[in-house]
């Protein structure tokens, strides 16, 4: 992928997260600041196409990102997890009043979260003792007006015990992001998750949302809750 698609990419992924409509070579014309004819656009569209970095849904004339696209997103122009300061100050307001580690303080802490990502939000105290929320959030994204996704994750927190046993002791305290396929919940999904340790209470932190998520706000909401839950247990 050269600089100029990269550039193309990079607003074609941003736009989508933001609207979940396809882009179209139309909108990035006056989007961006860009010196190229709506026709150079296309080809450029067209050649990540080919790439396999976005798609061309059957009923727009726009483009949307495939998995590959994300990823590429995620490890390419995201510098850091660096997150906004509202954003702090609502998680803020949730633990730094506490002095001890506080498992109904931390399951506010993930409601808080549930608001700040769209998406649902998992606890994980140990592999058989986890808290989730936020499944209204997620089941208003527009990806779910589909039956099969609803259905297909419905299943997979009716077995939620399952896939914590399984990843309980994978997951360290590197901030992972996982992209559809990867993620160990569902395949229409994307994970974003960590390990935090406070006192001698372990456990696993993480949001669960569609793949058009916003992979920036949500690994900083992560990593930011992480490091408040750990500092309880310097006090």
């Amino acid at each position: 992928m050269n600089k100029r698609q990269q550039n193309l990419h990079e607003i074609i992924i941003a736009e989508y997260i933001k609207t979940a409509e396809p882009v179209s070579s139309k909108f990035i014309s006056q989007a961006g600041n860009f010196d190229l004819s709506s026709a150079t656009i296309r080809n450029e569209m067209a050649e990540l196409e080919d790439q396999g970095y976005i798609f061309h849904p059957h009923t727009s004339a726009g483009r949307v990102p495939t998995e590959k696209g994300y990823r590429f997103f995620v490890e390419n122009y995201i510098a850091d997890f660096a997150l906004n300061k509202r954003a702090k100050d609502c998680l803020d307001k949730v633990l730094k009043p506490l002095k001890y580690f506080e498992p109904q303080a931390v399951k506010e802490l993930a409601k808080e979260m549930a608001e700040l990502s769209g998406g649902a939000v998992l606890i994980a105290f140990s592999d058989n003792n986890f808290y989730y929320t936020g499944l209204a959030n997620l089941f208003s994204q527009p990806e779910f007006i589909e039956h099969r996704l609803v259905a297909s994750l419905s299943r997979v927190i009716d077995h939620l015990d399952r896939v914590i046993n399984k990843i309980y002791k994978e997951i360290d305290s590197e901030v992972k992001i996982d992209i559809g396929r990867r993620n160990p919940f569902a395949q229409d999904c994307s994970s974003v998750l960590t390990r935090f340790q406070c006192q001698k209470q372990a456990g696993i932190l993480g949001i669960l949302g569609p793949i058009r998520m916003d992979y920036k706000n949500n690994a900083g909401l992560v990593g930011y809750s992480r490091q408040l839950i750990e500092n309880l247990g310097s006090r």
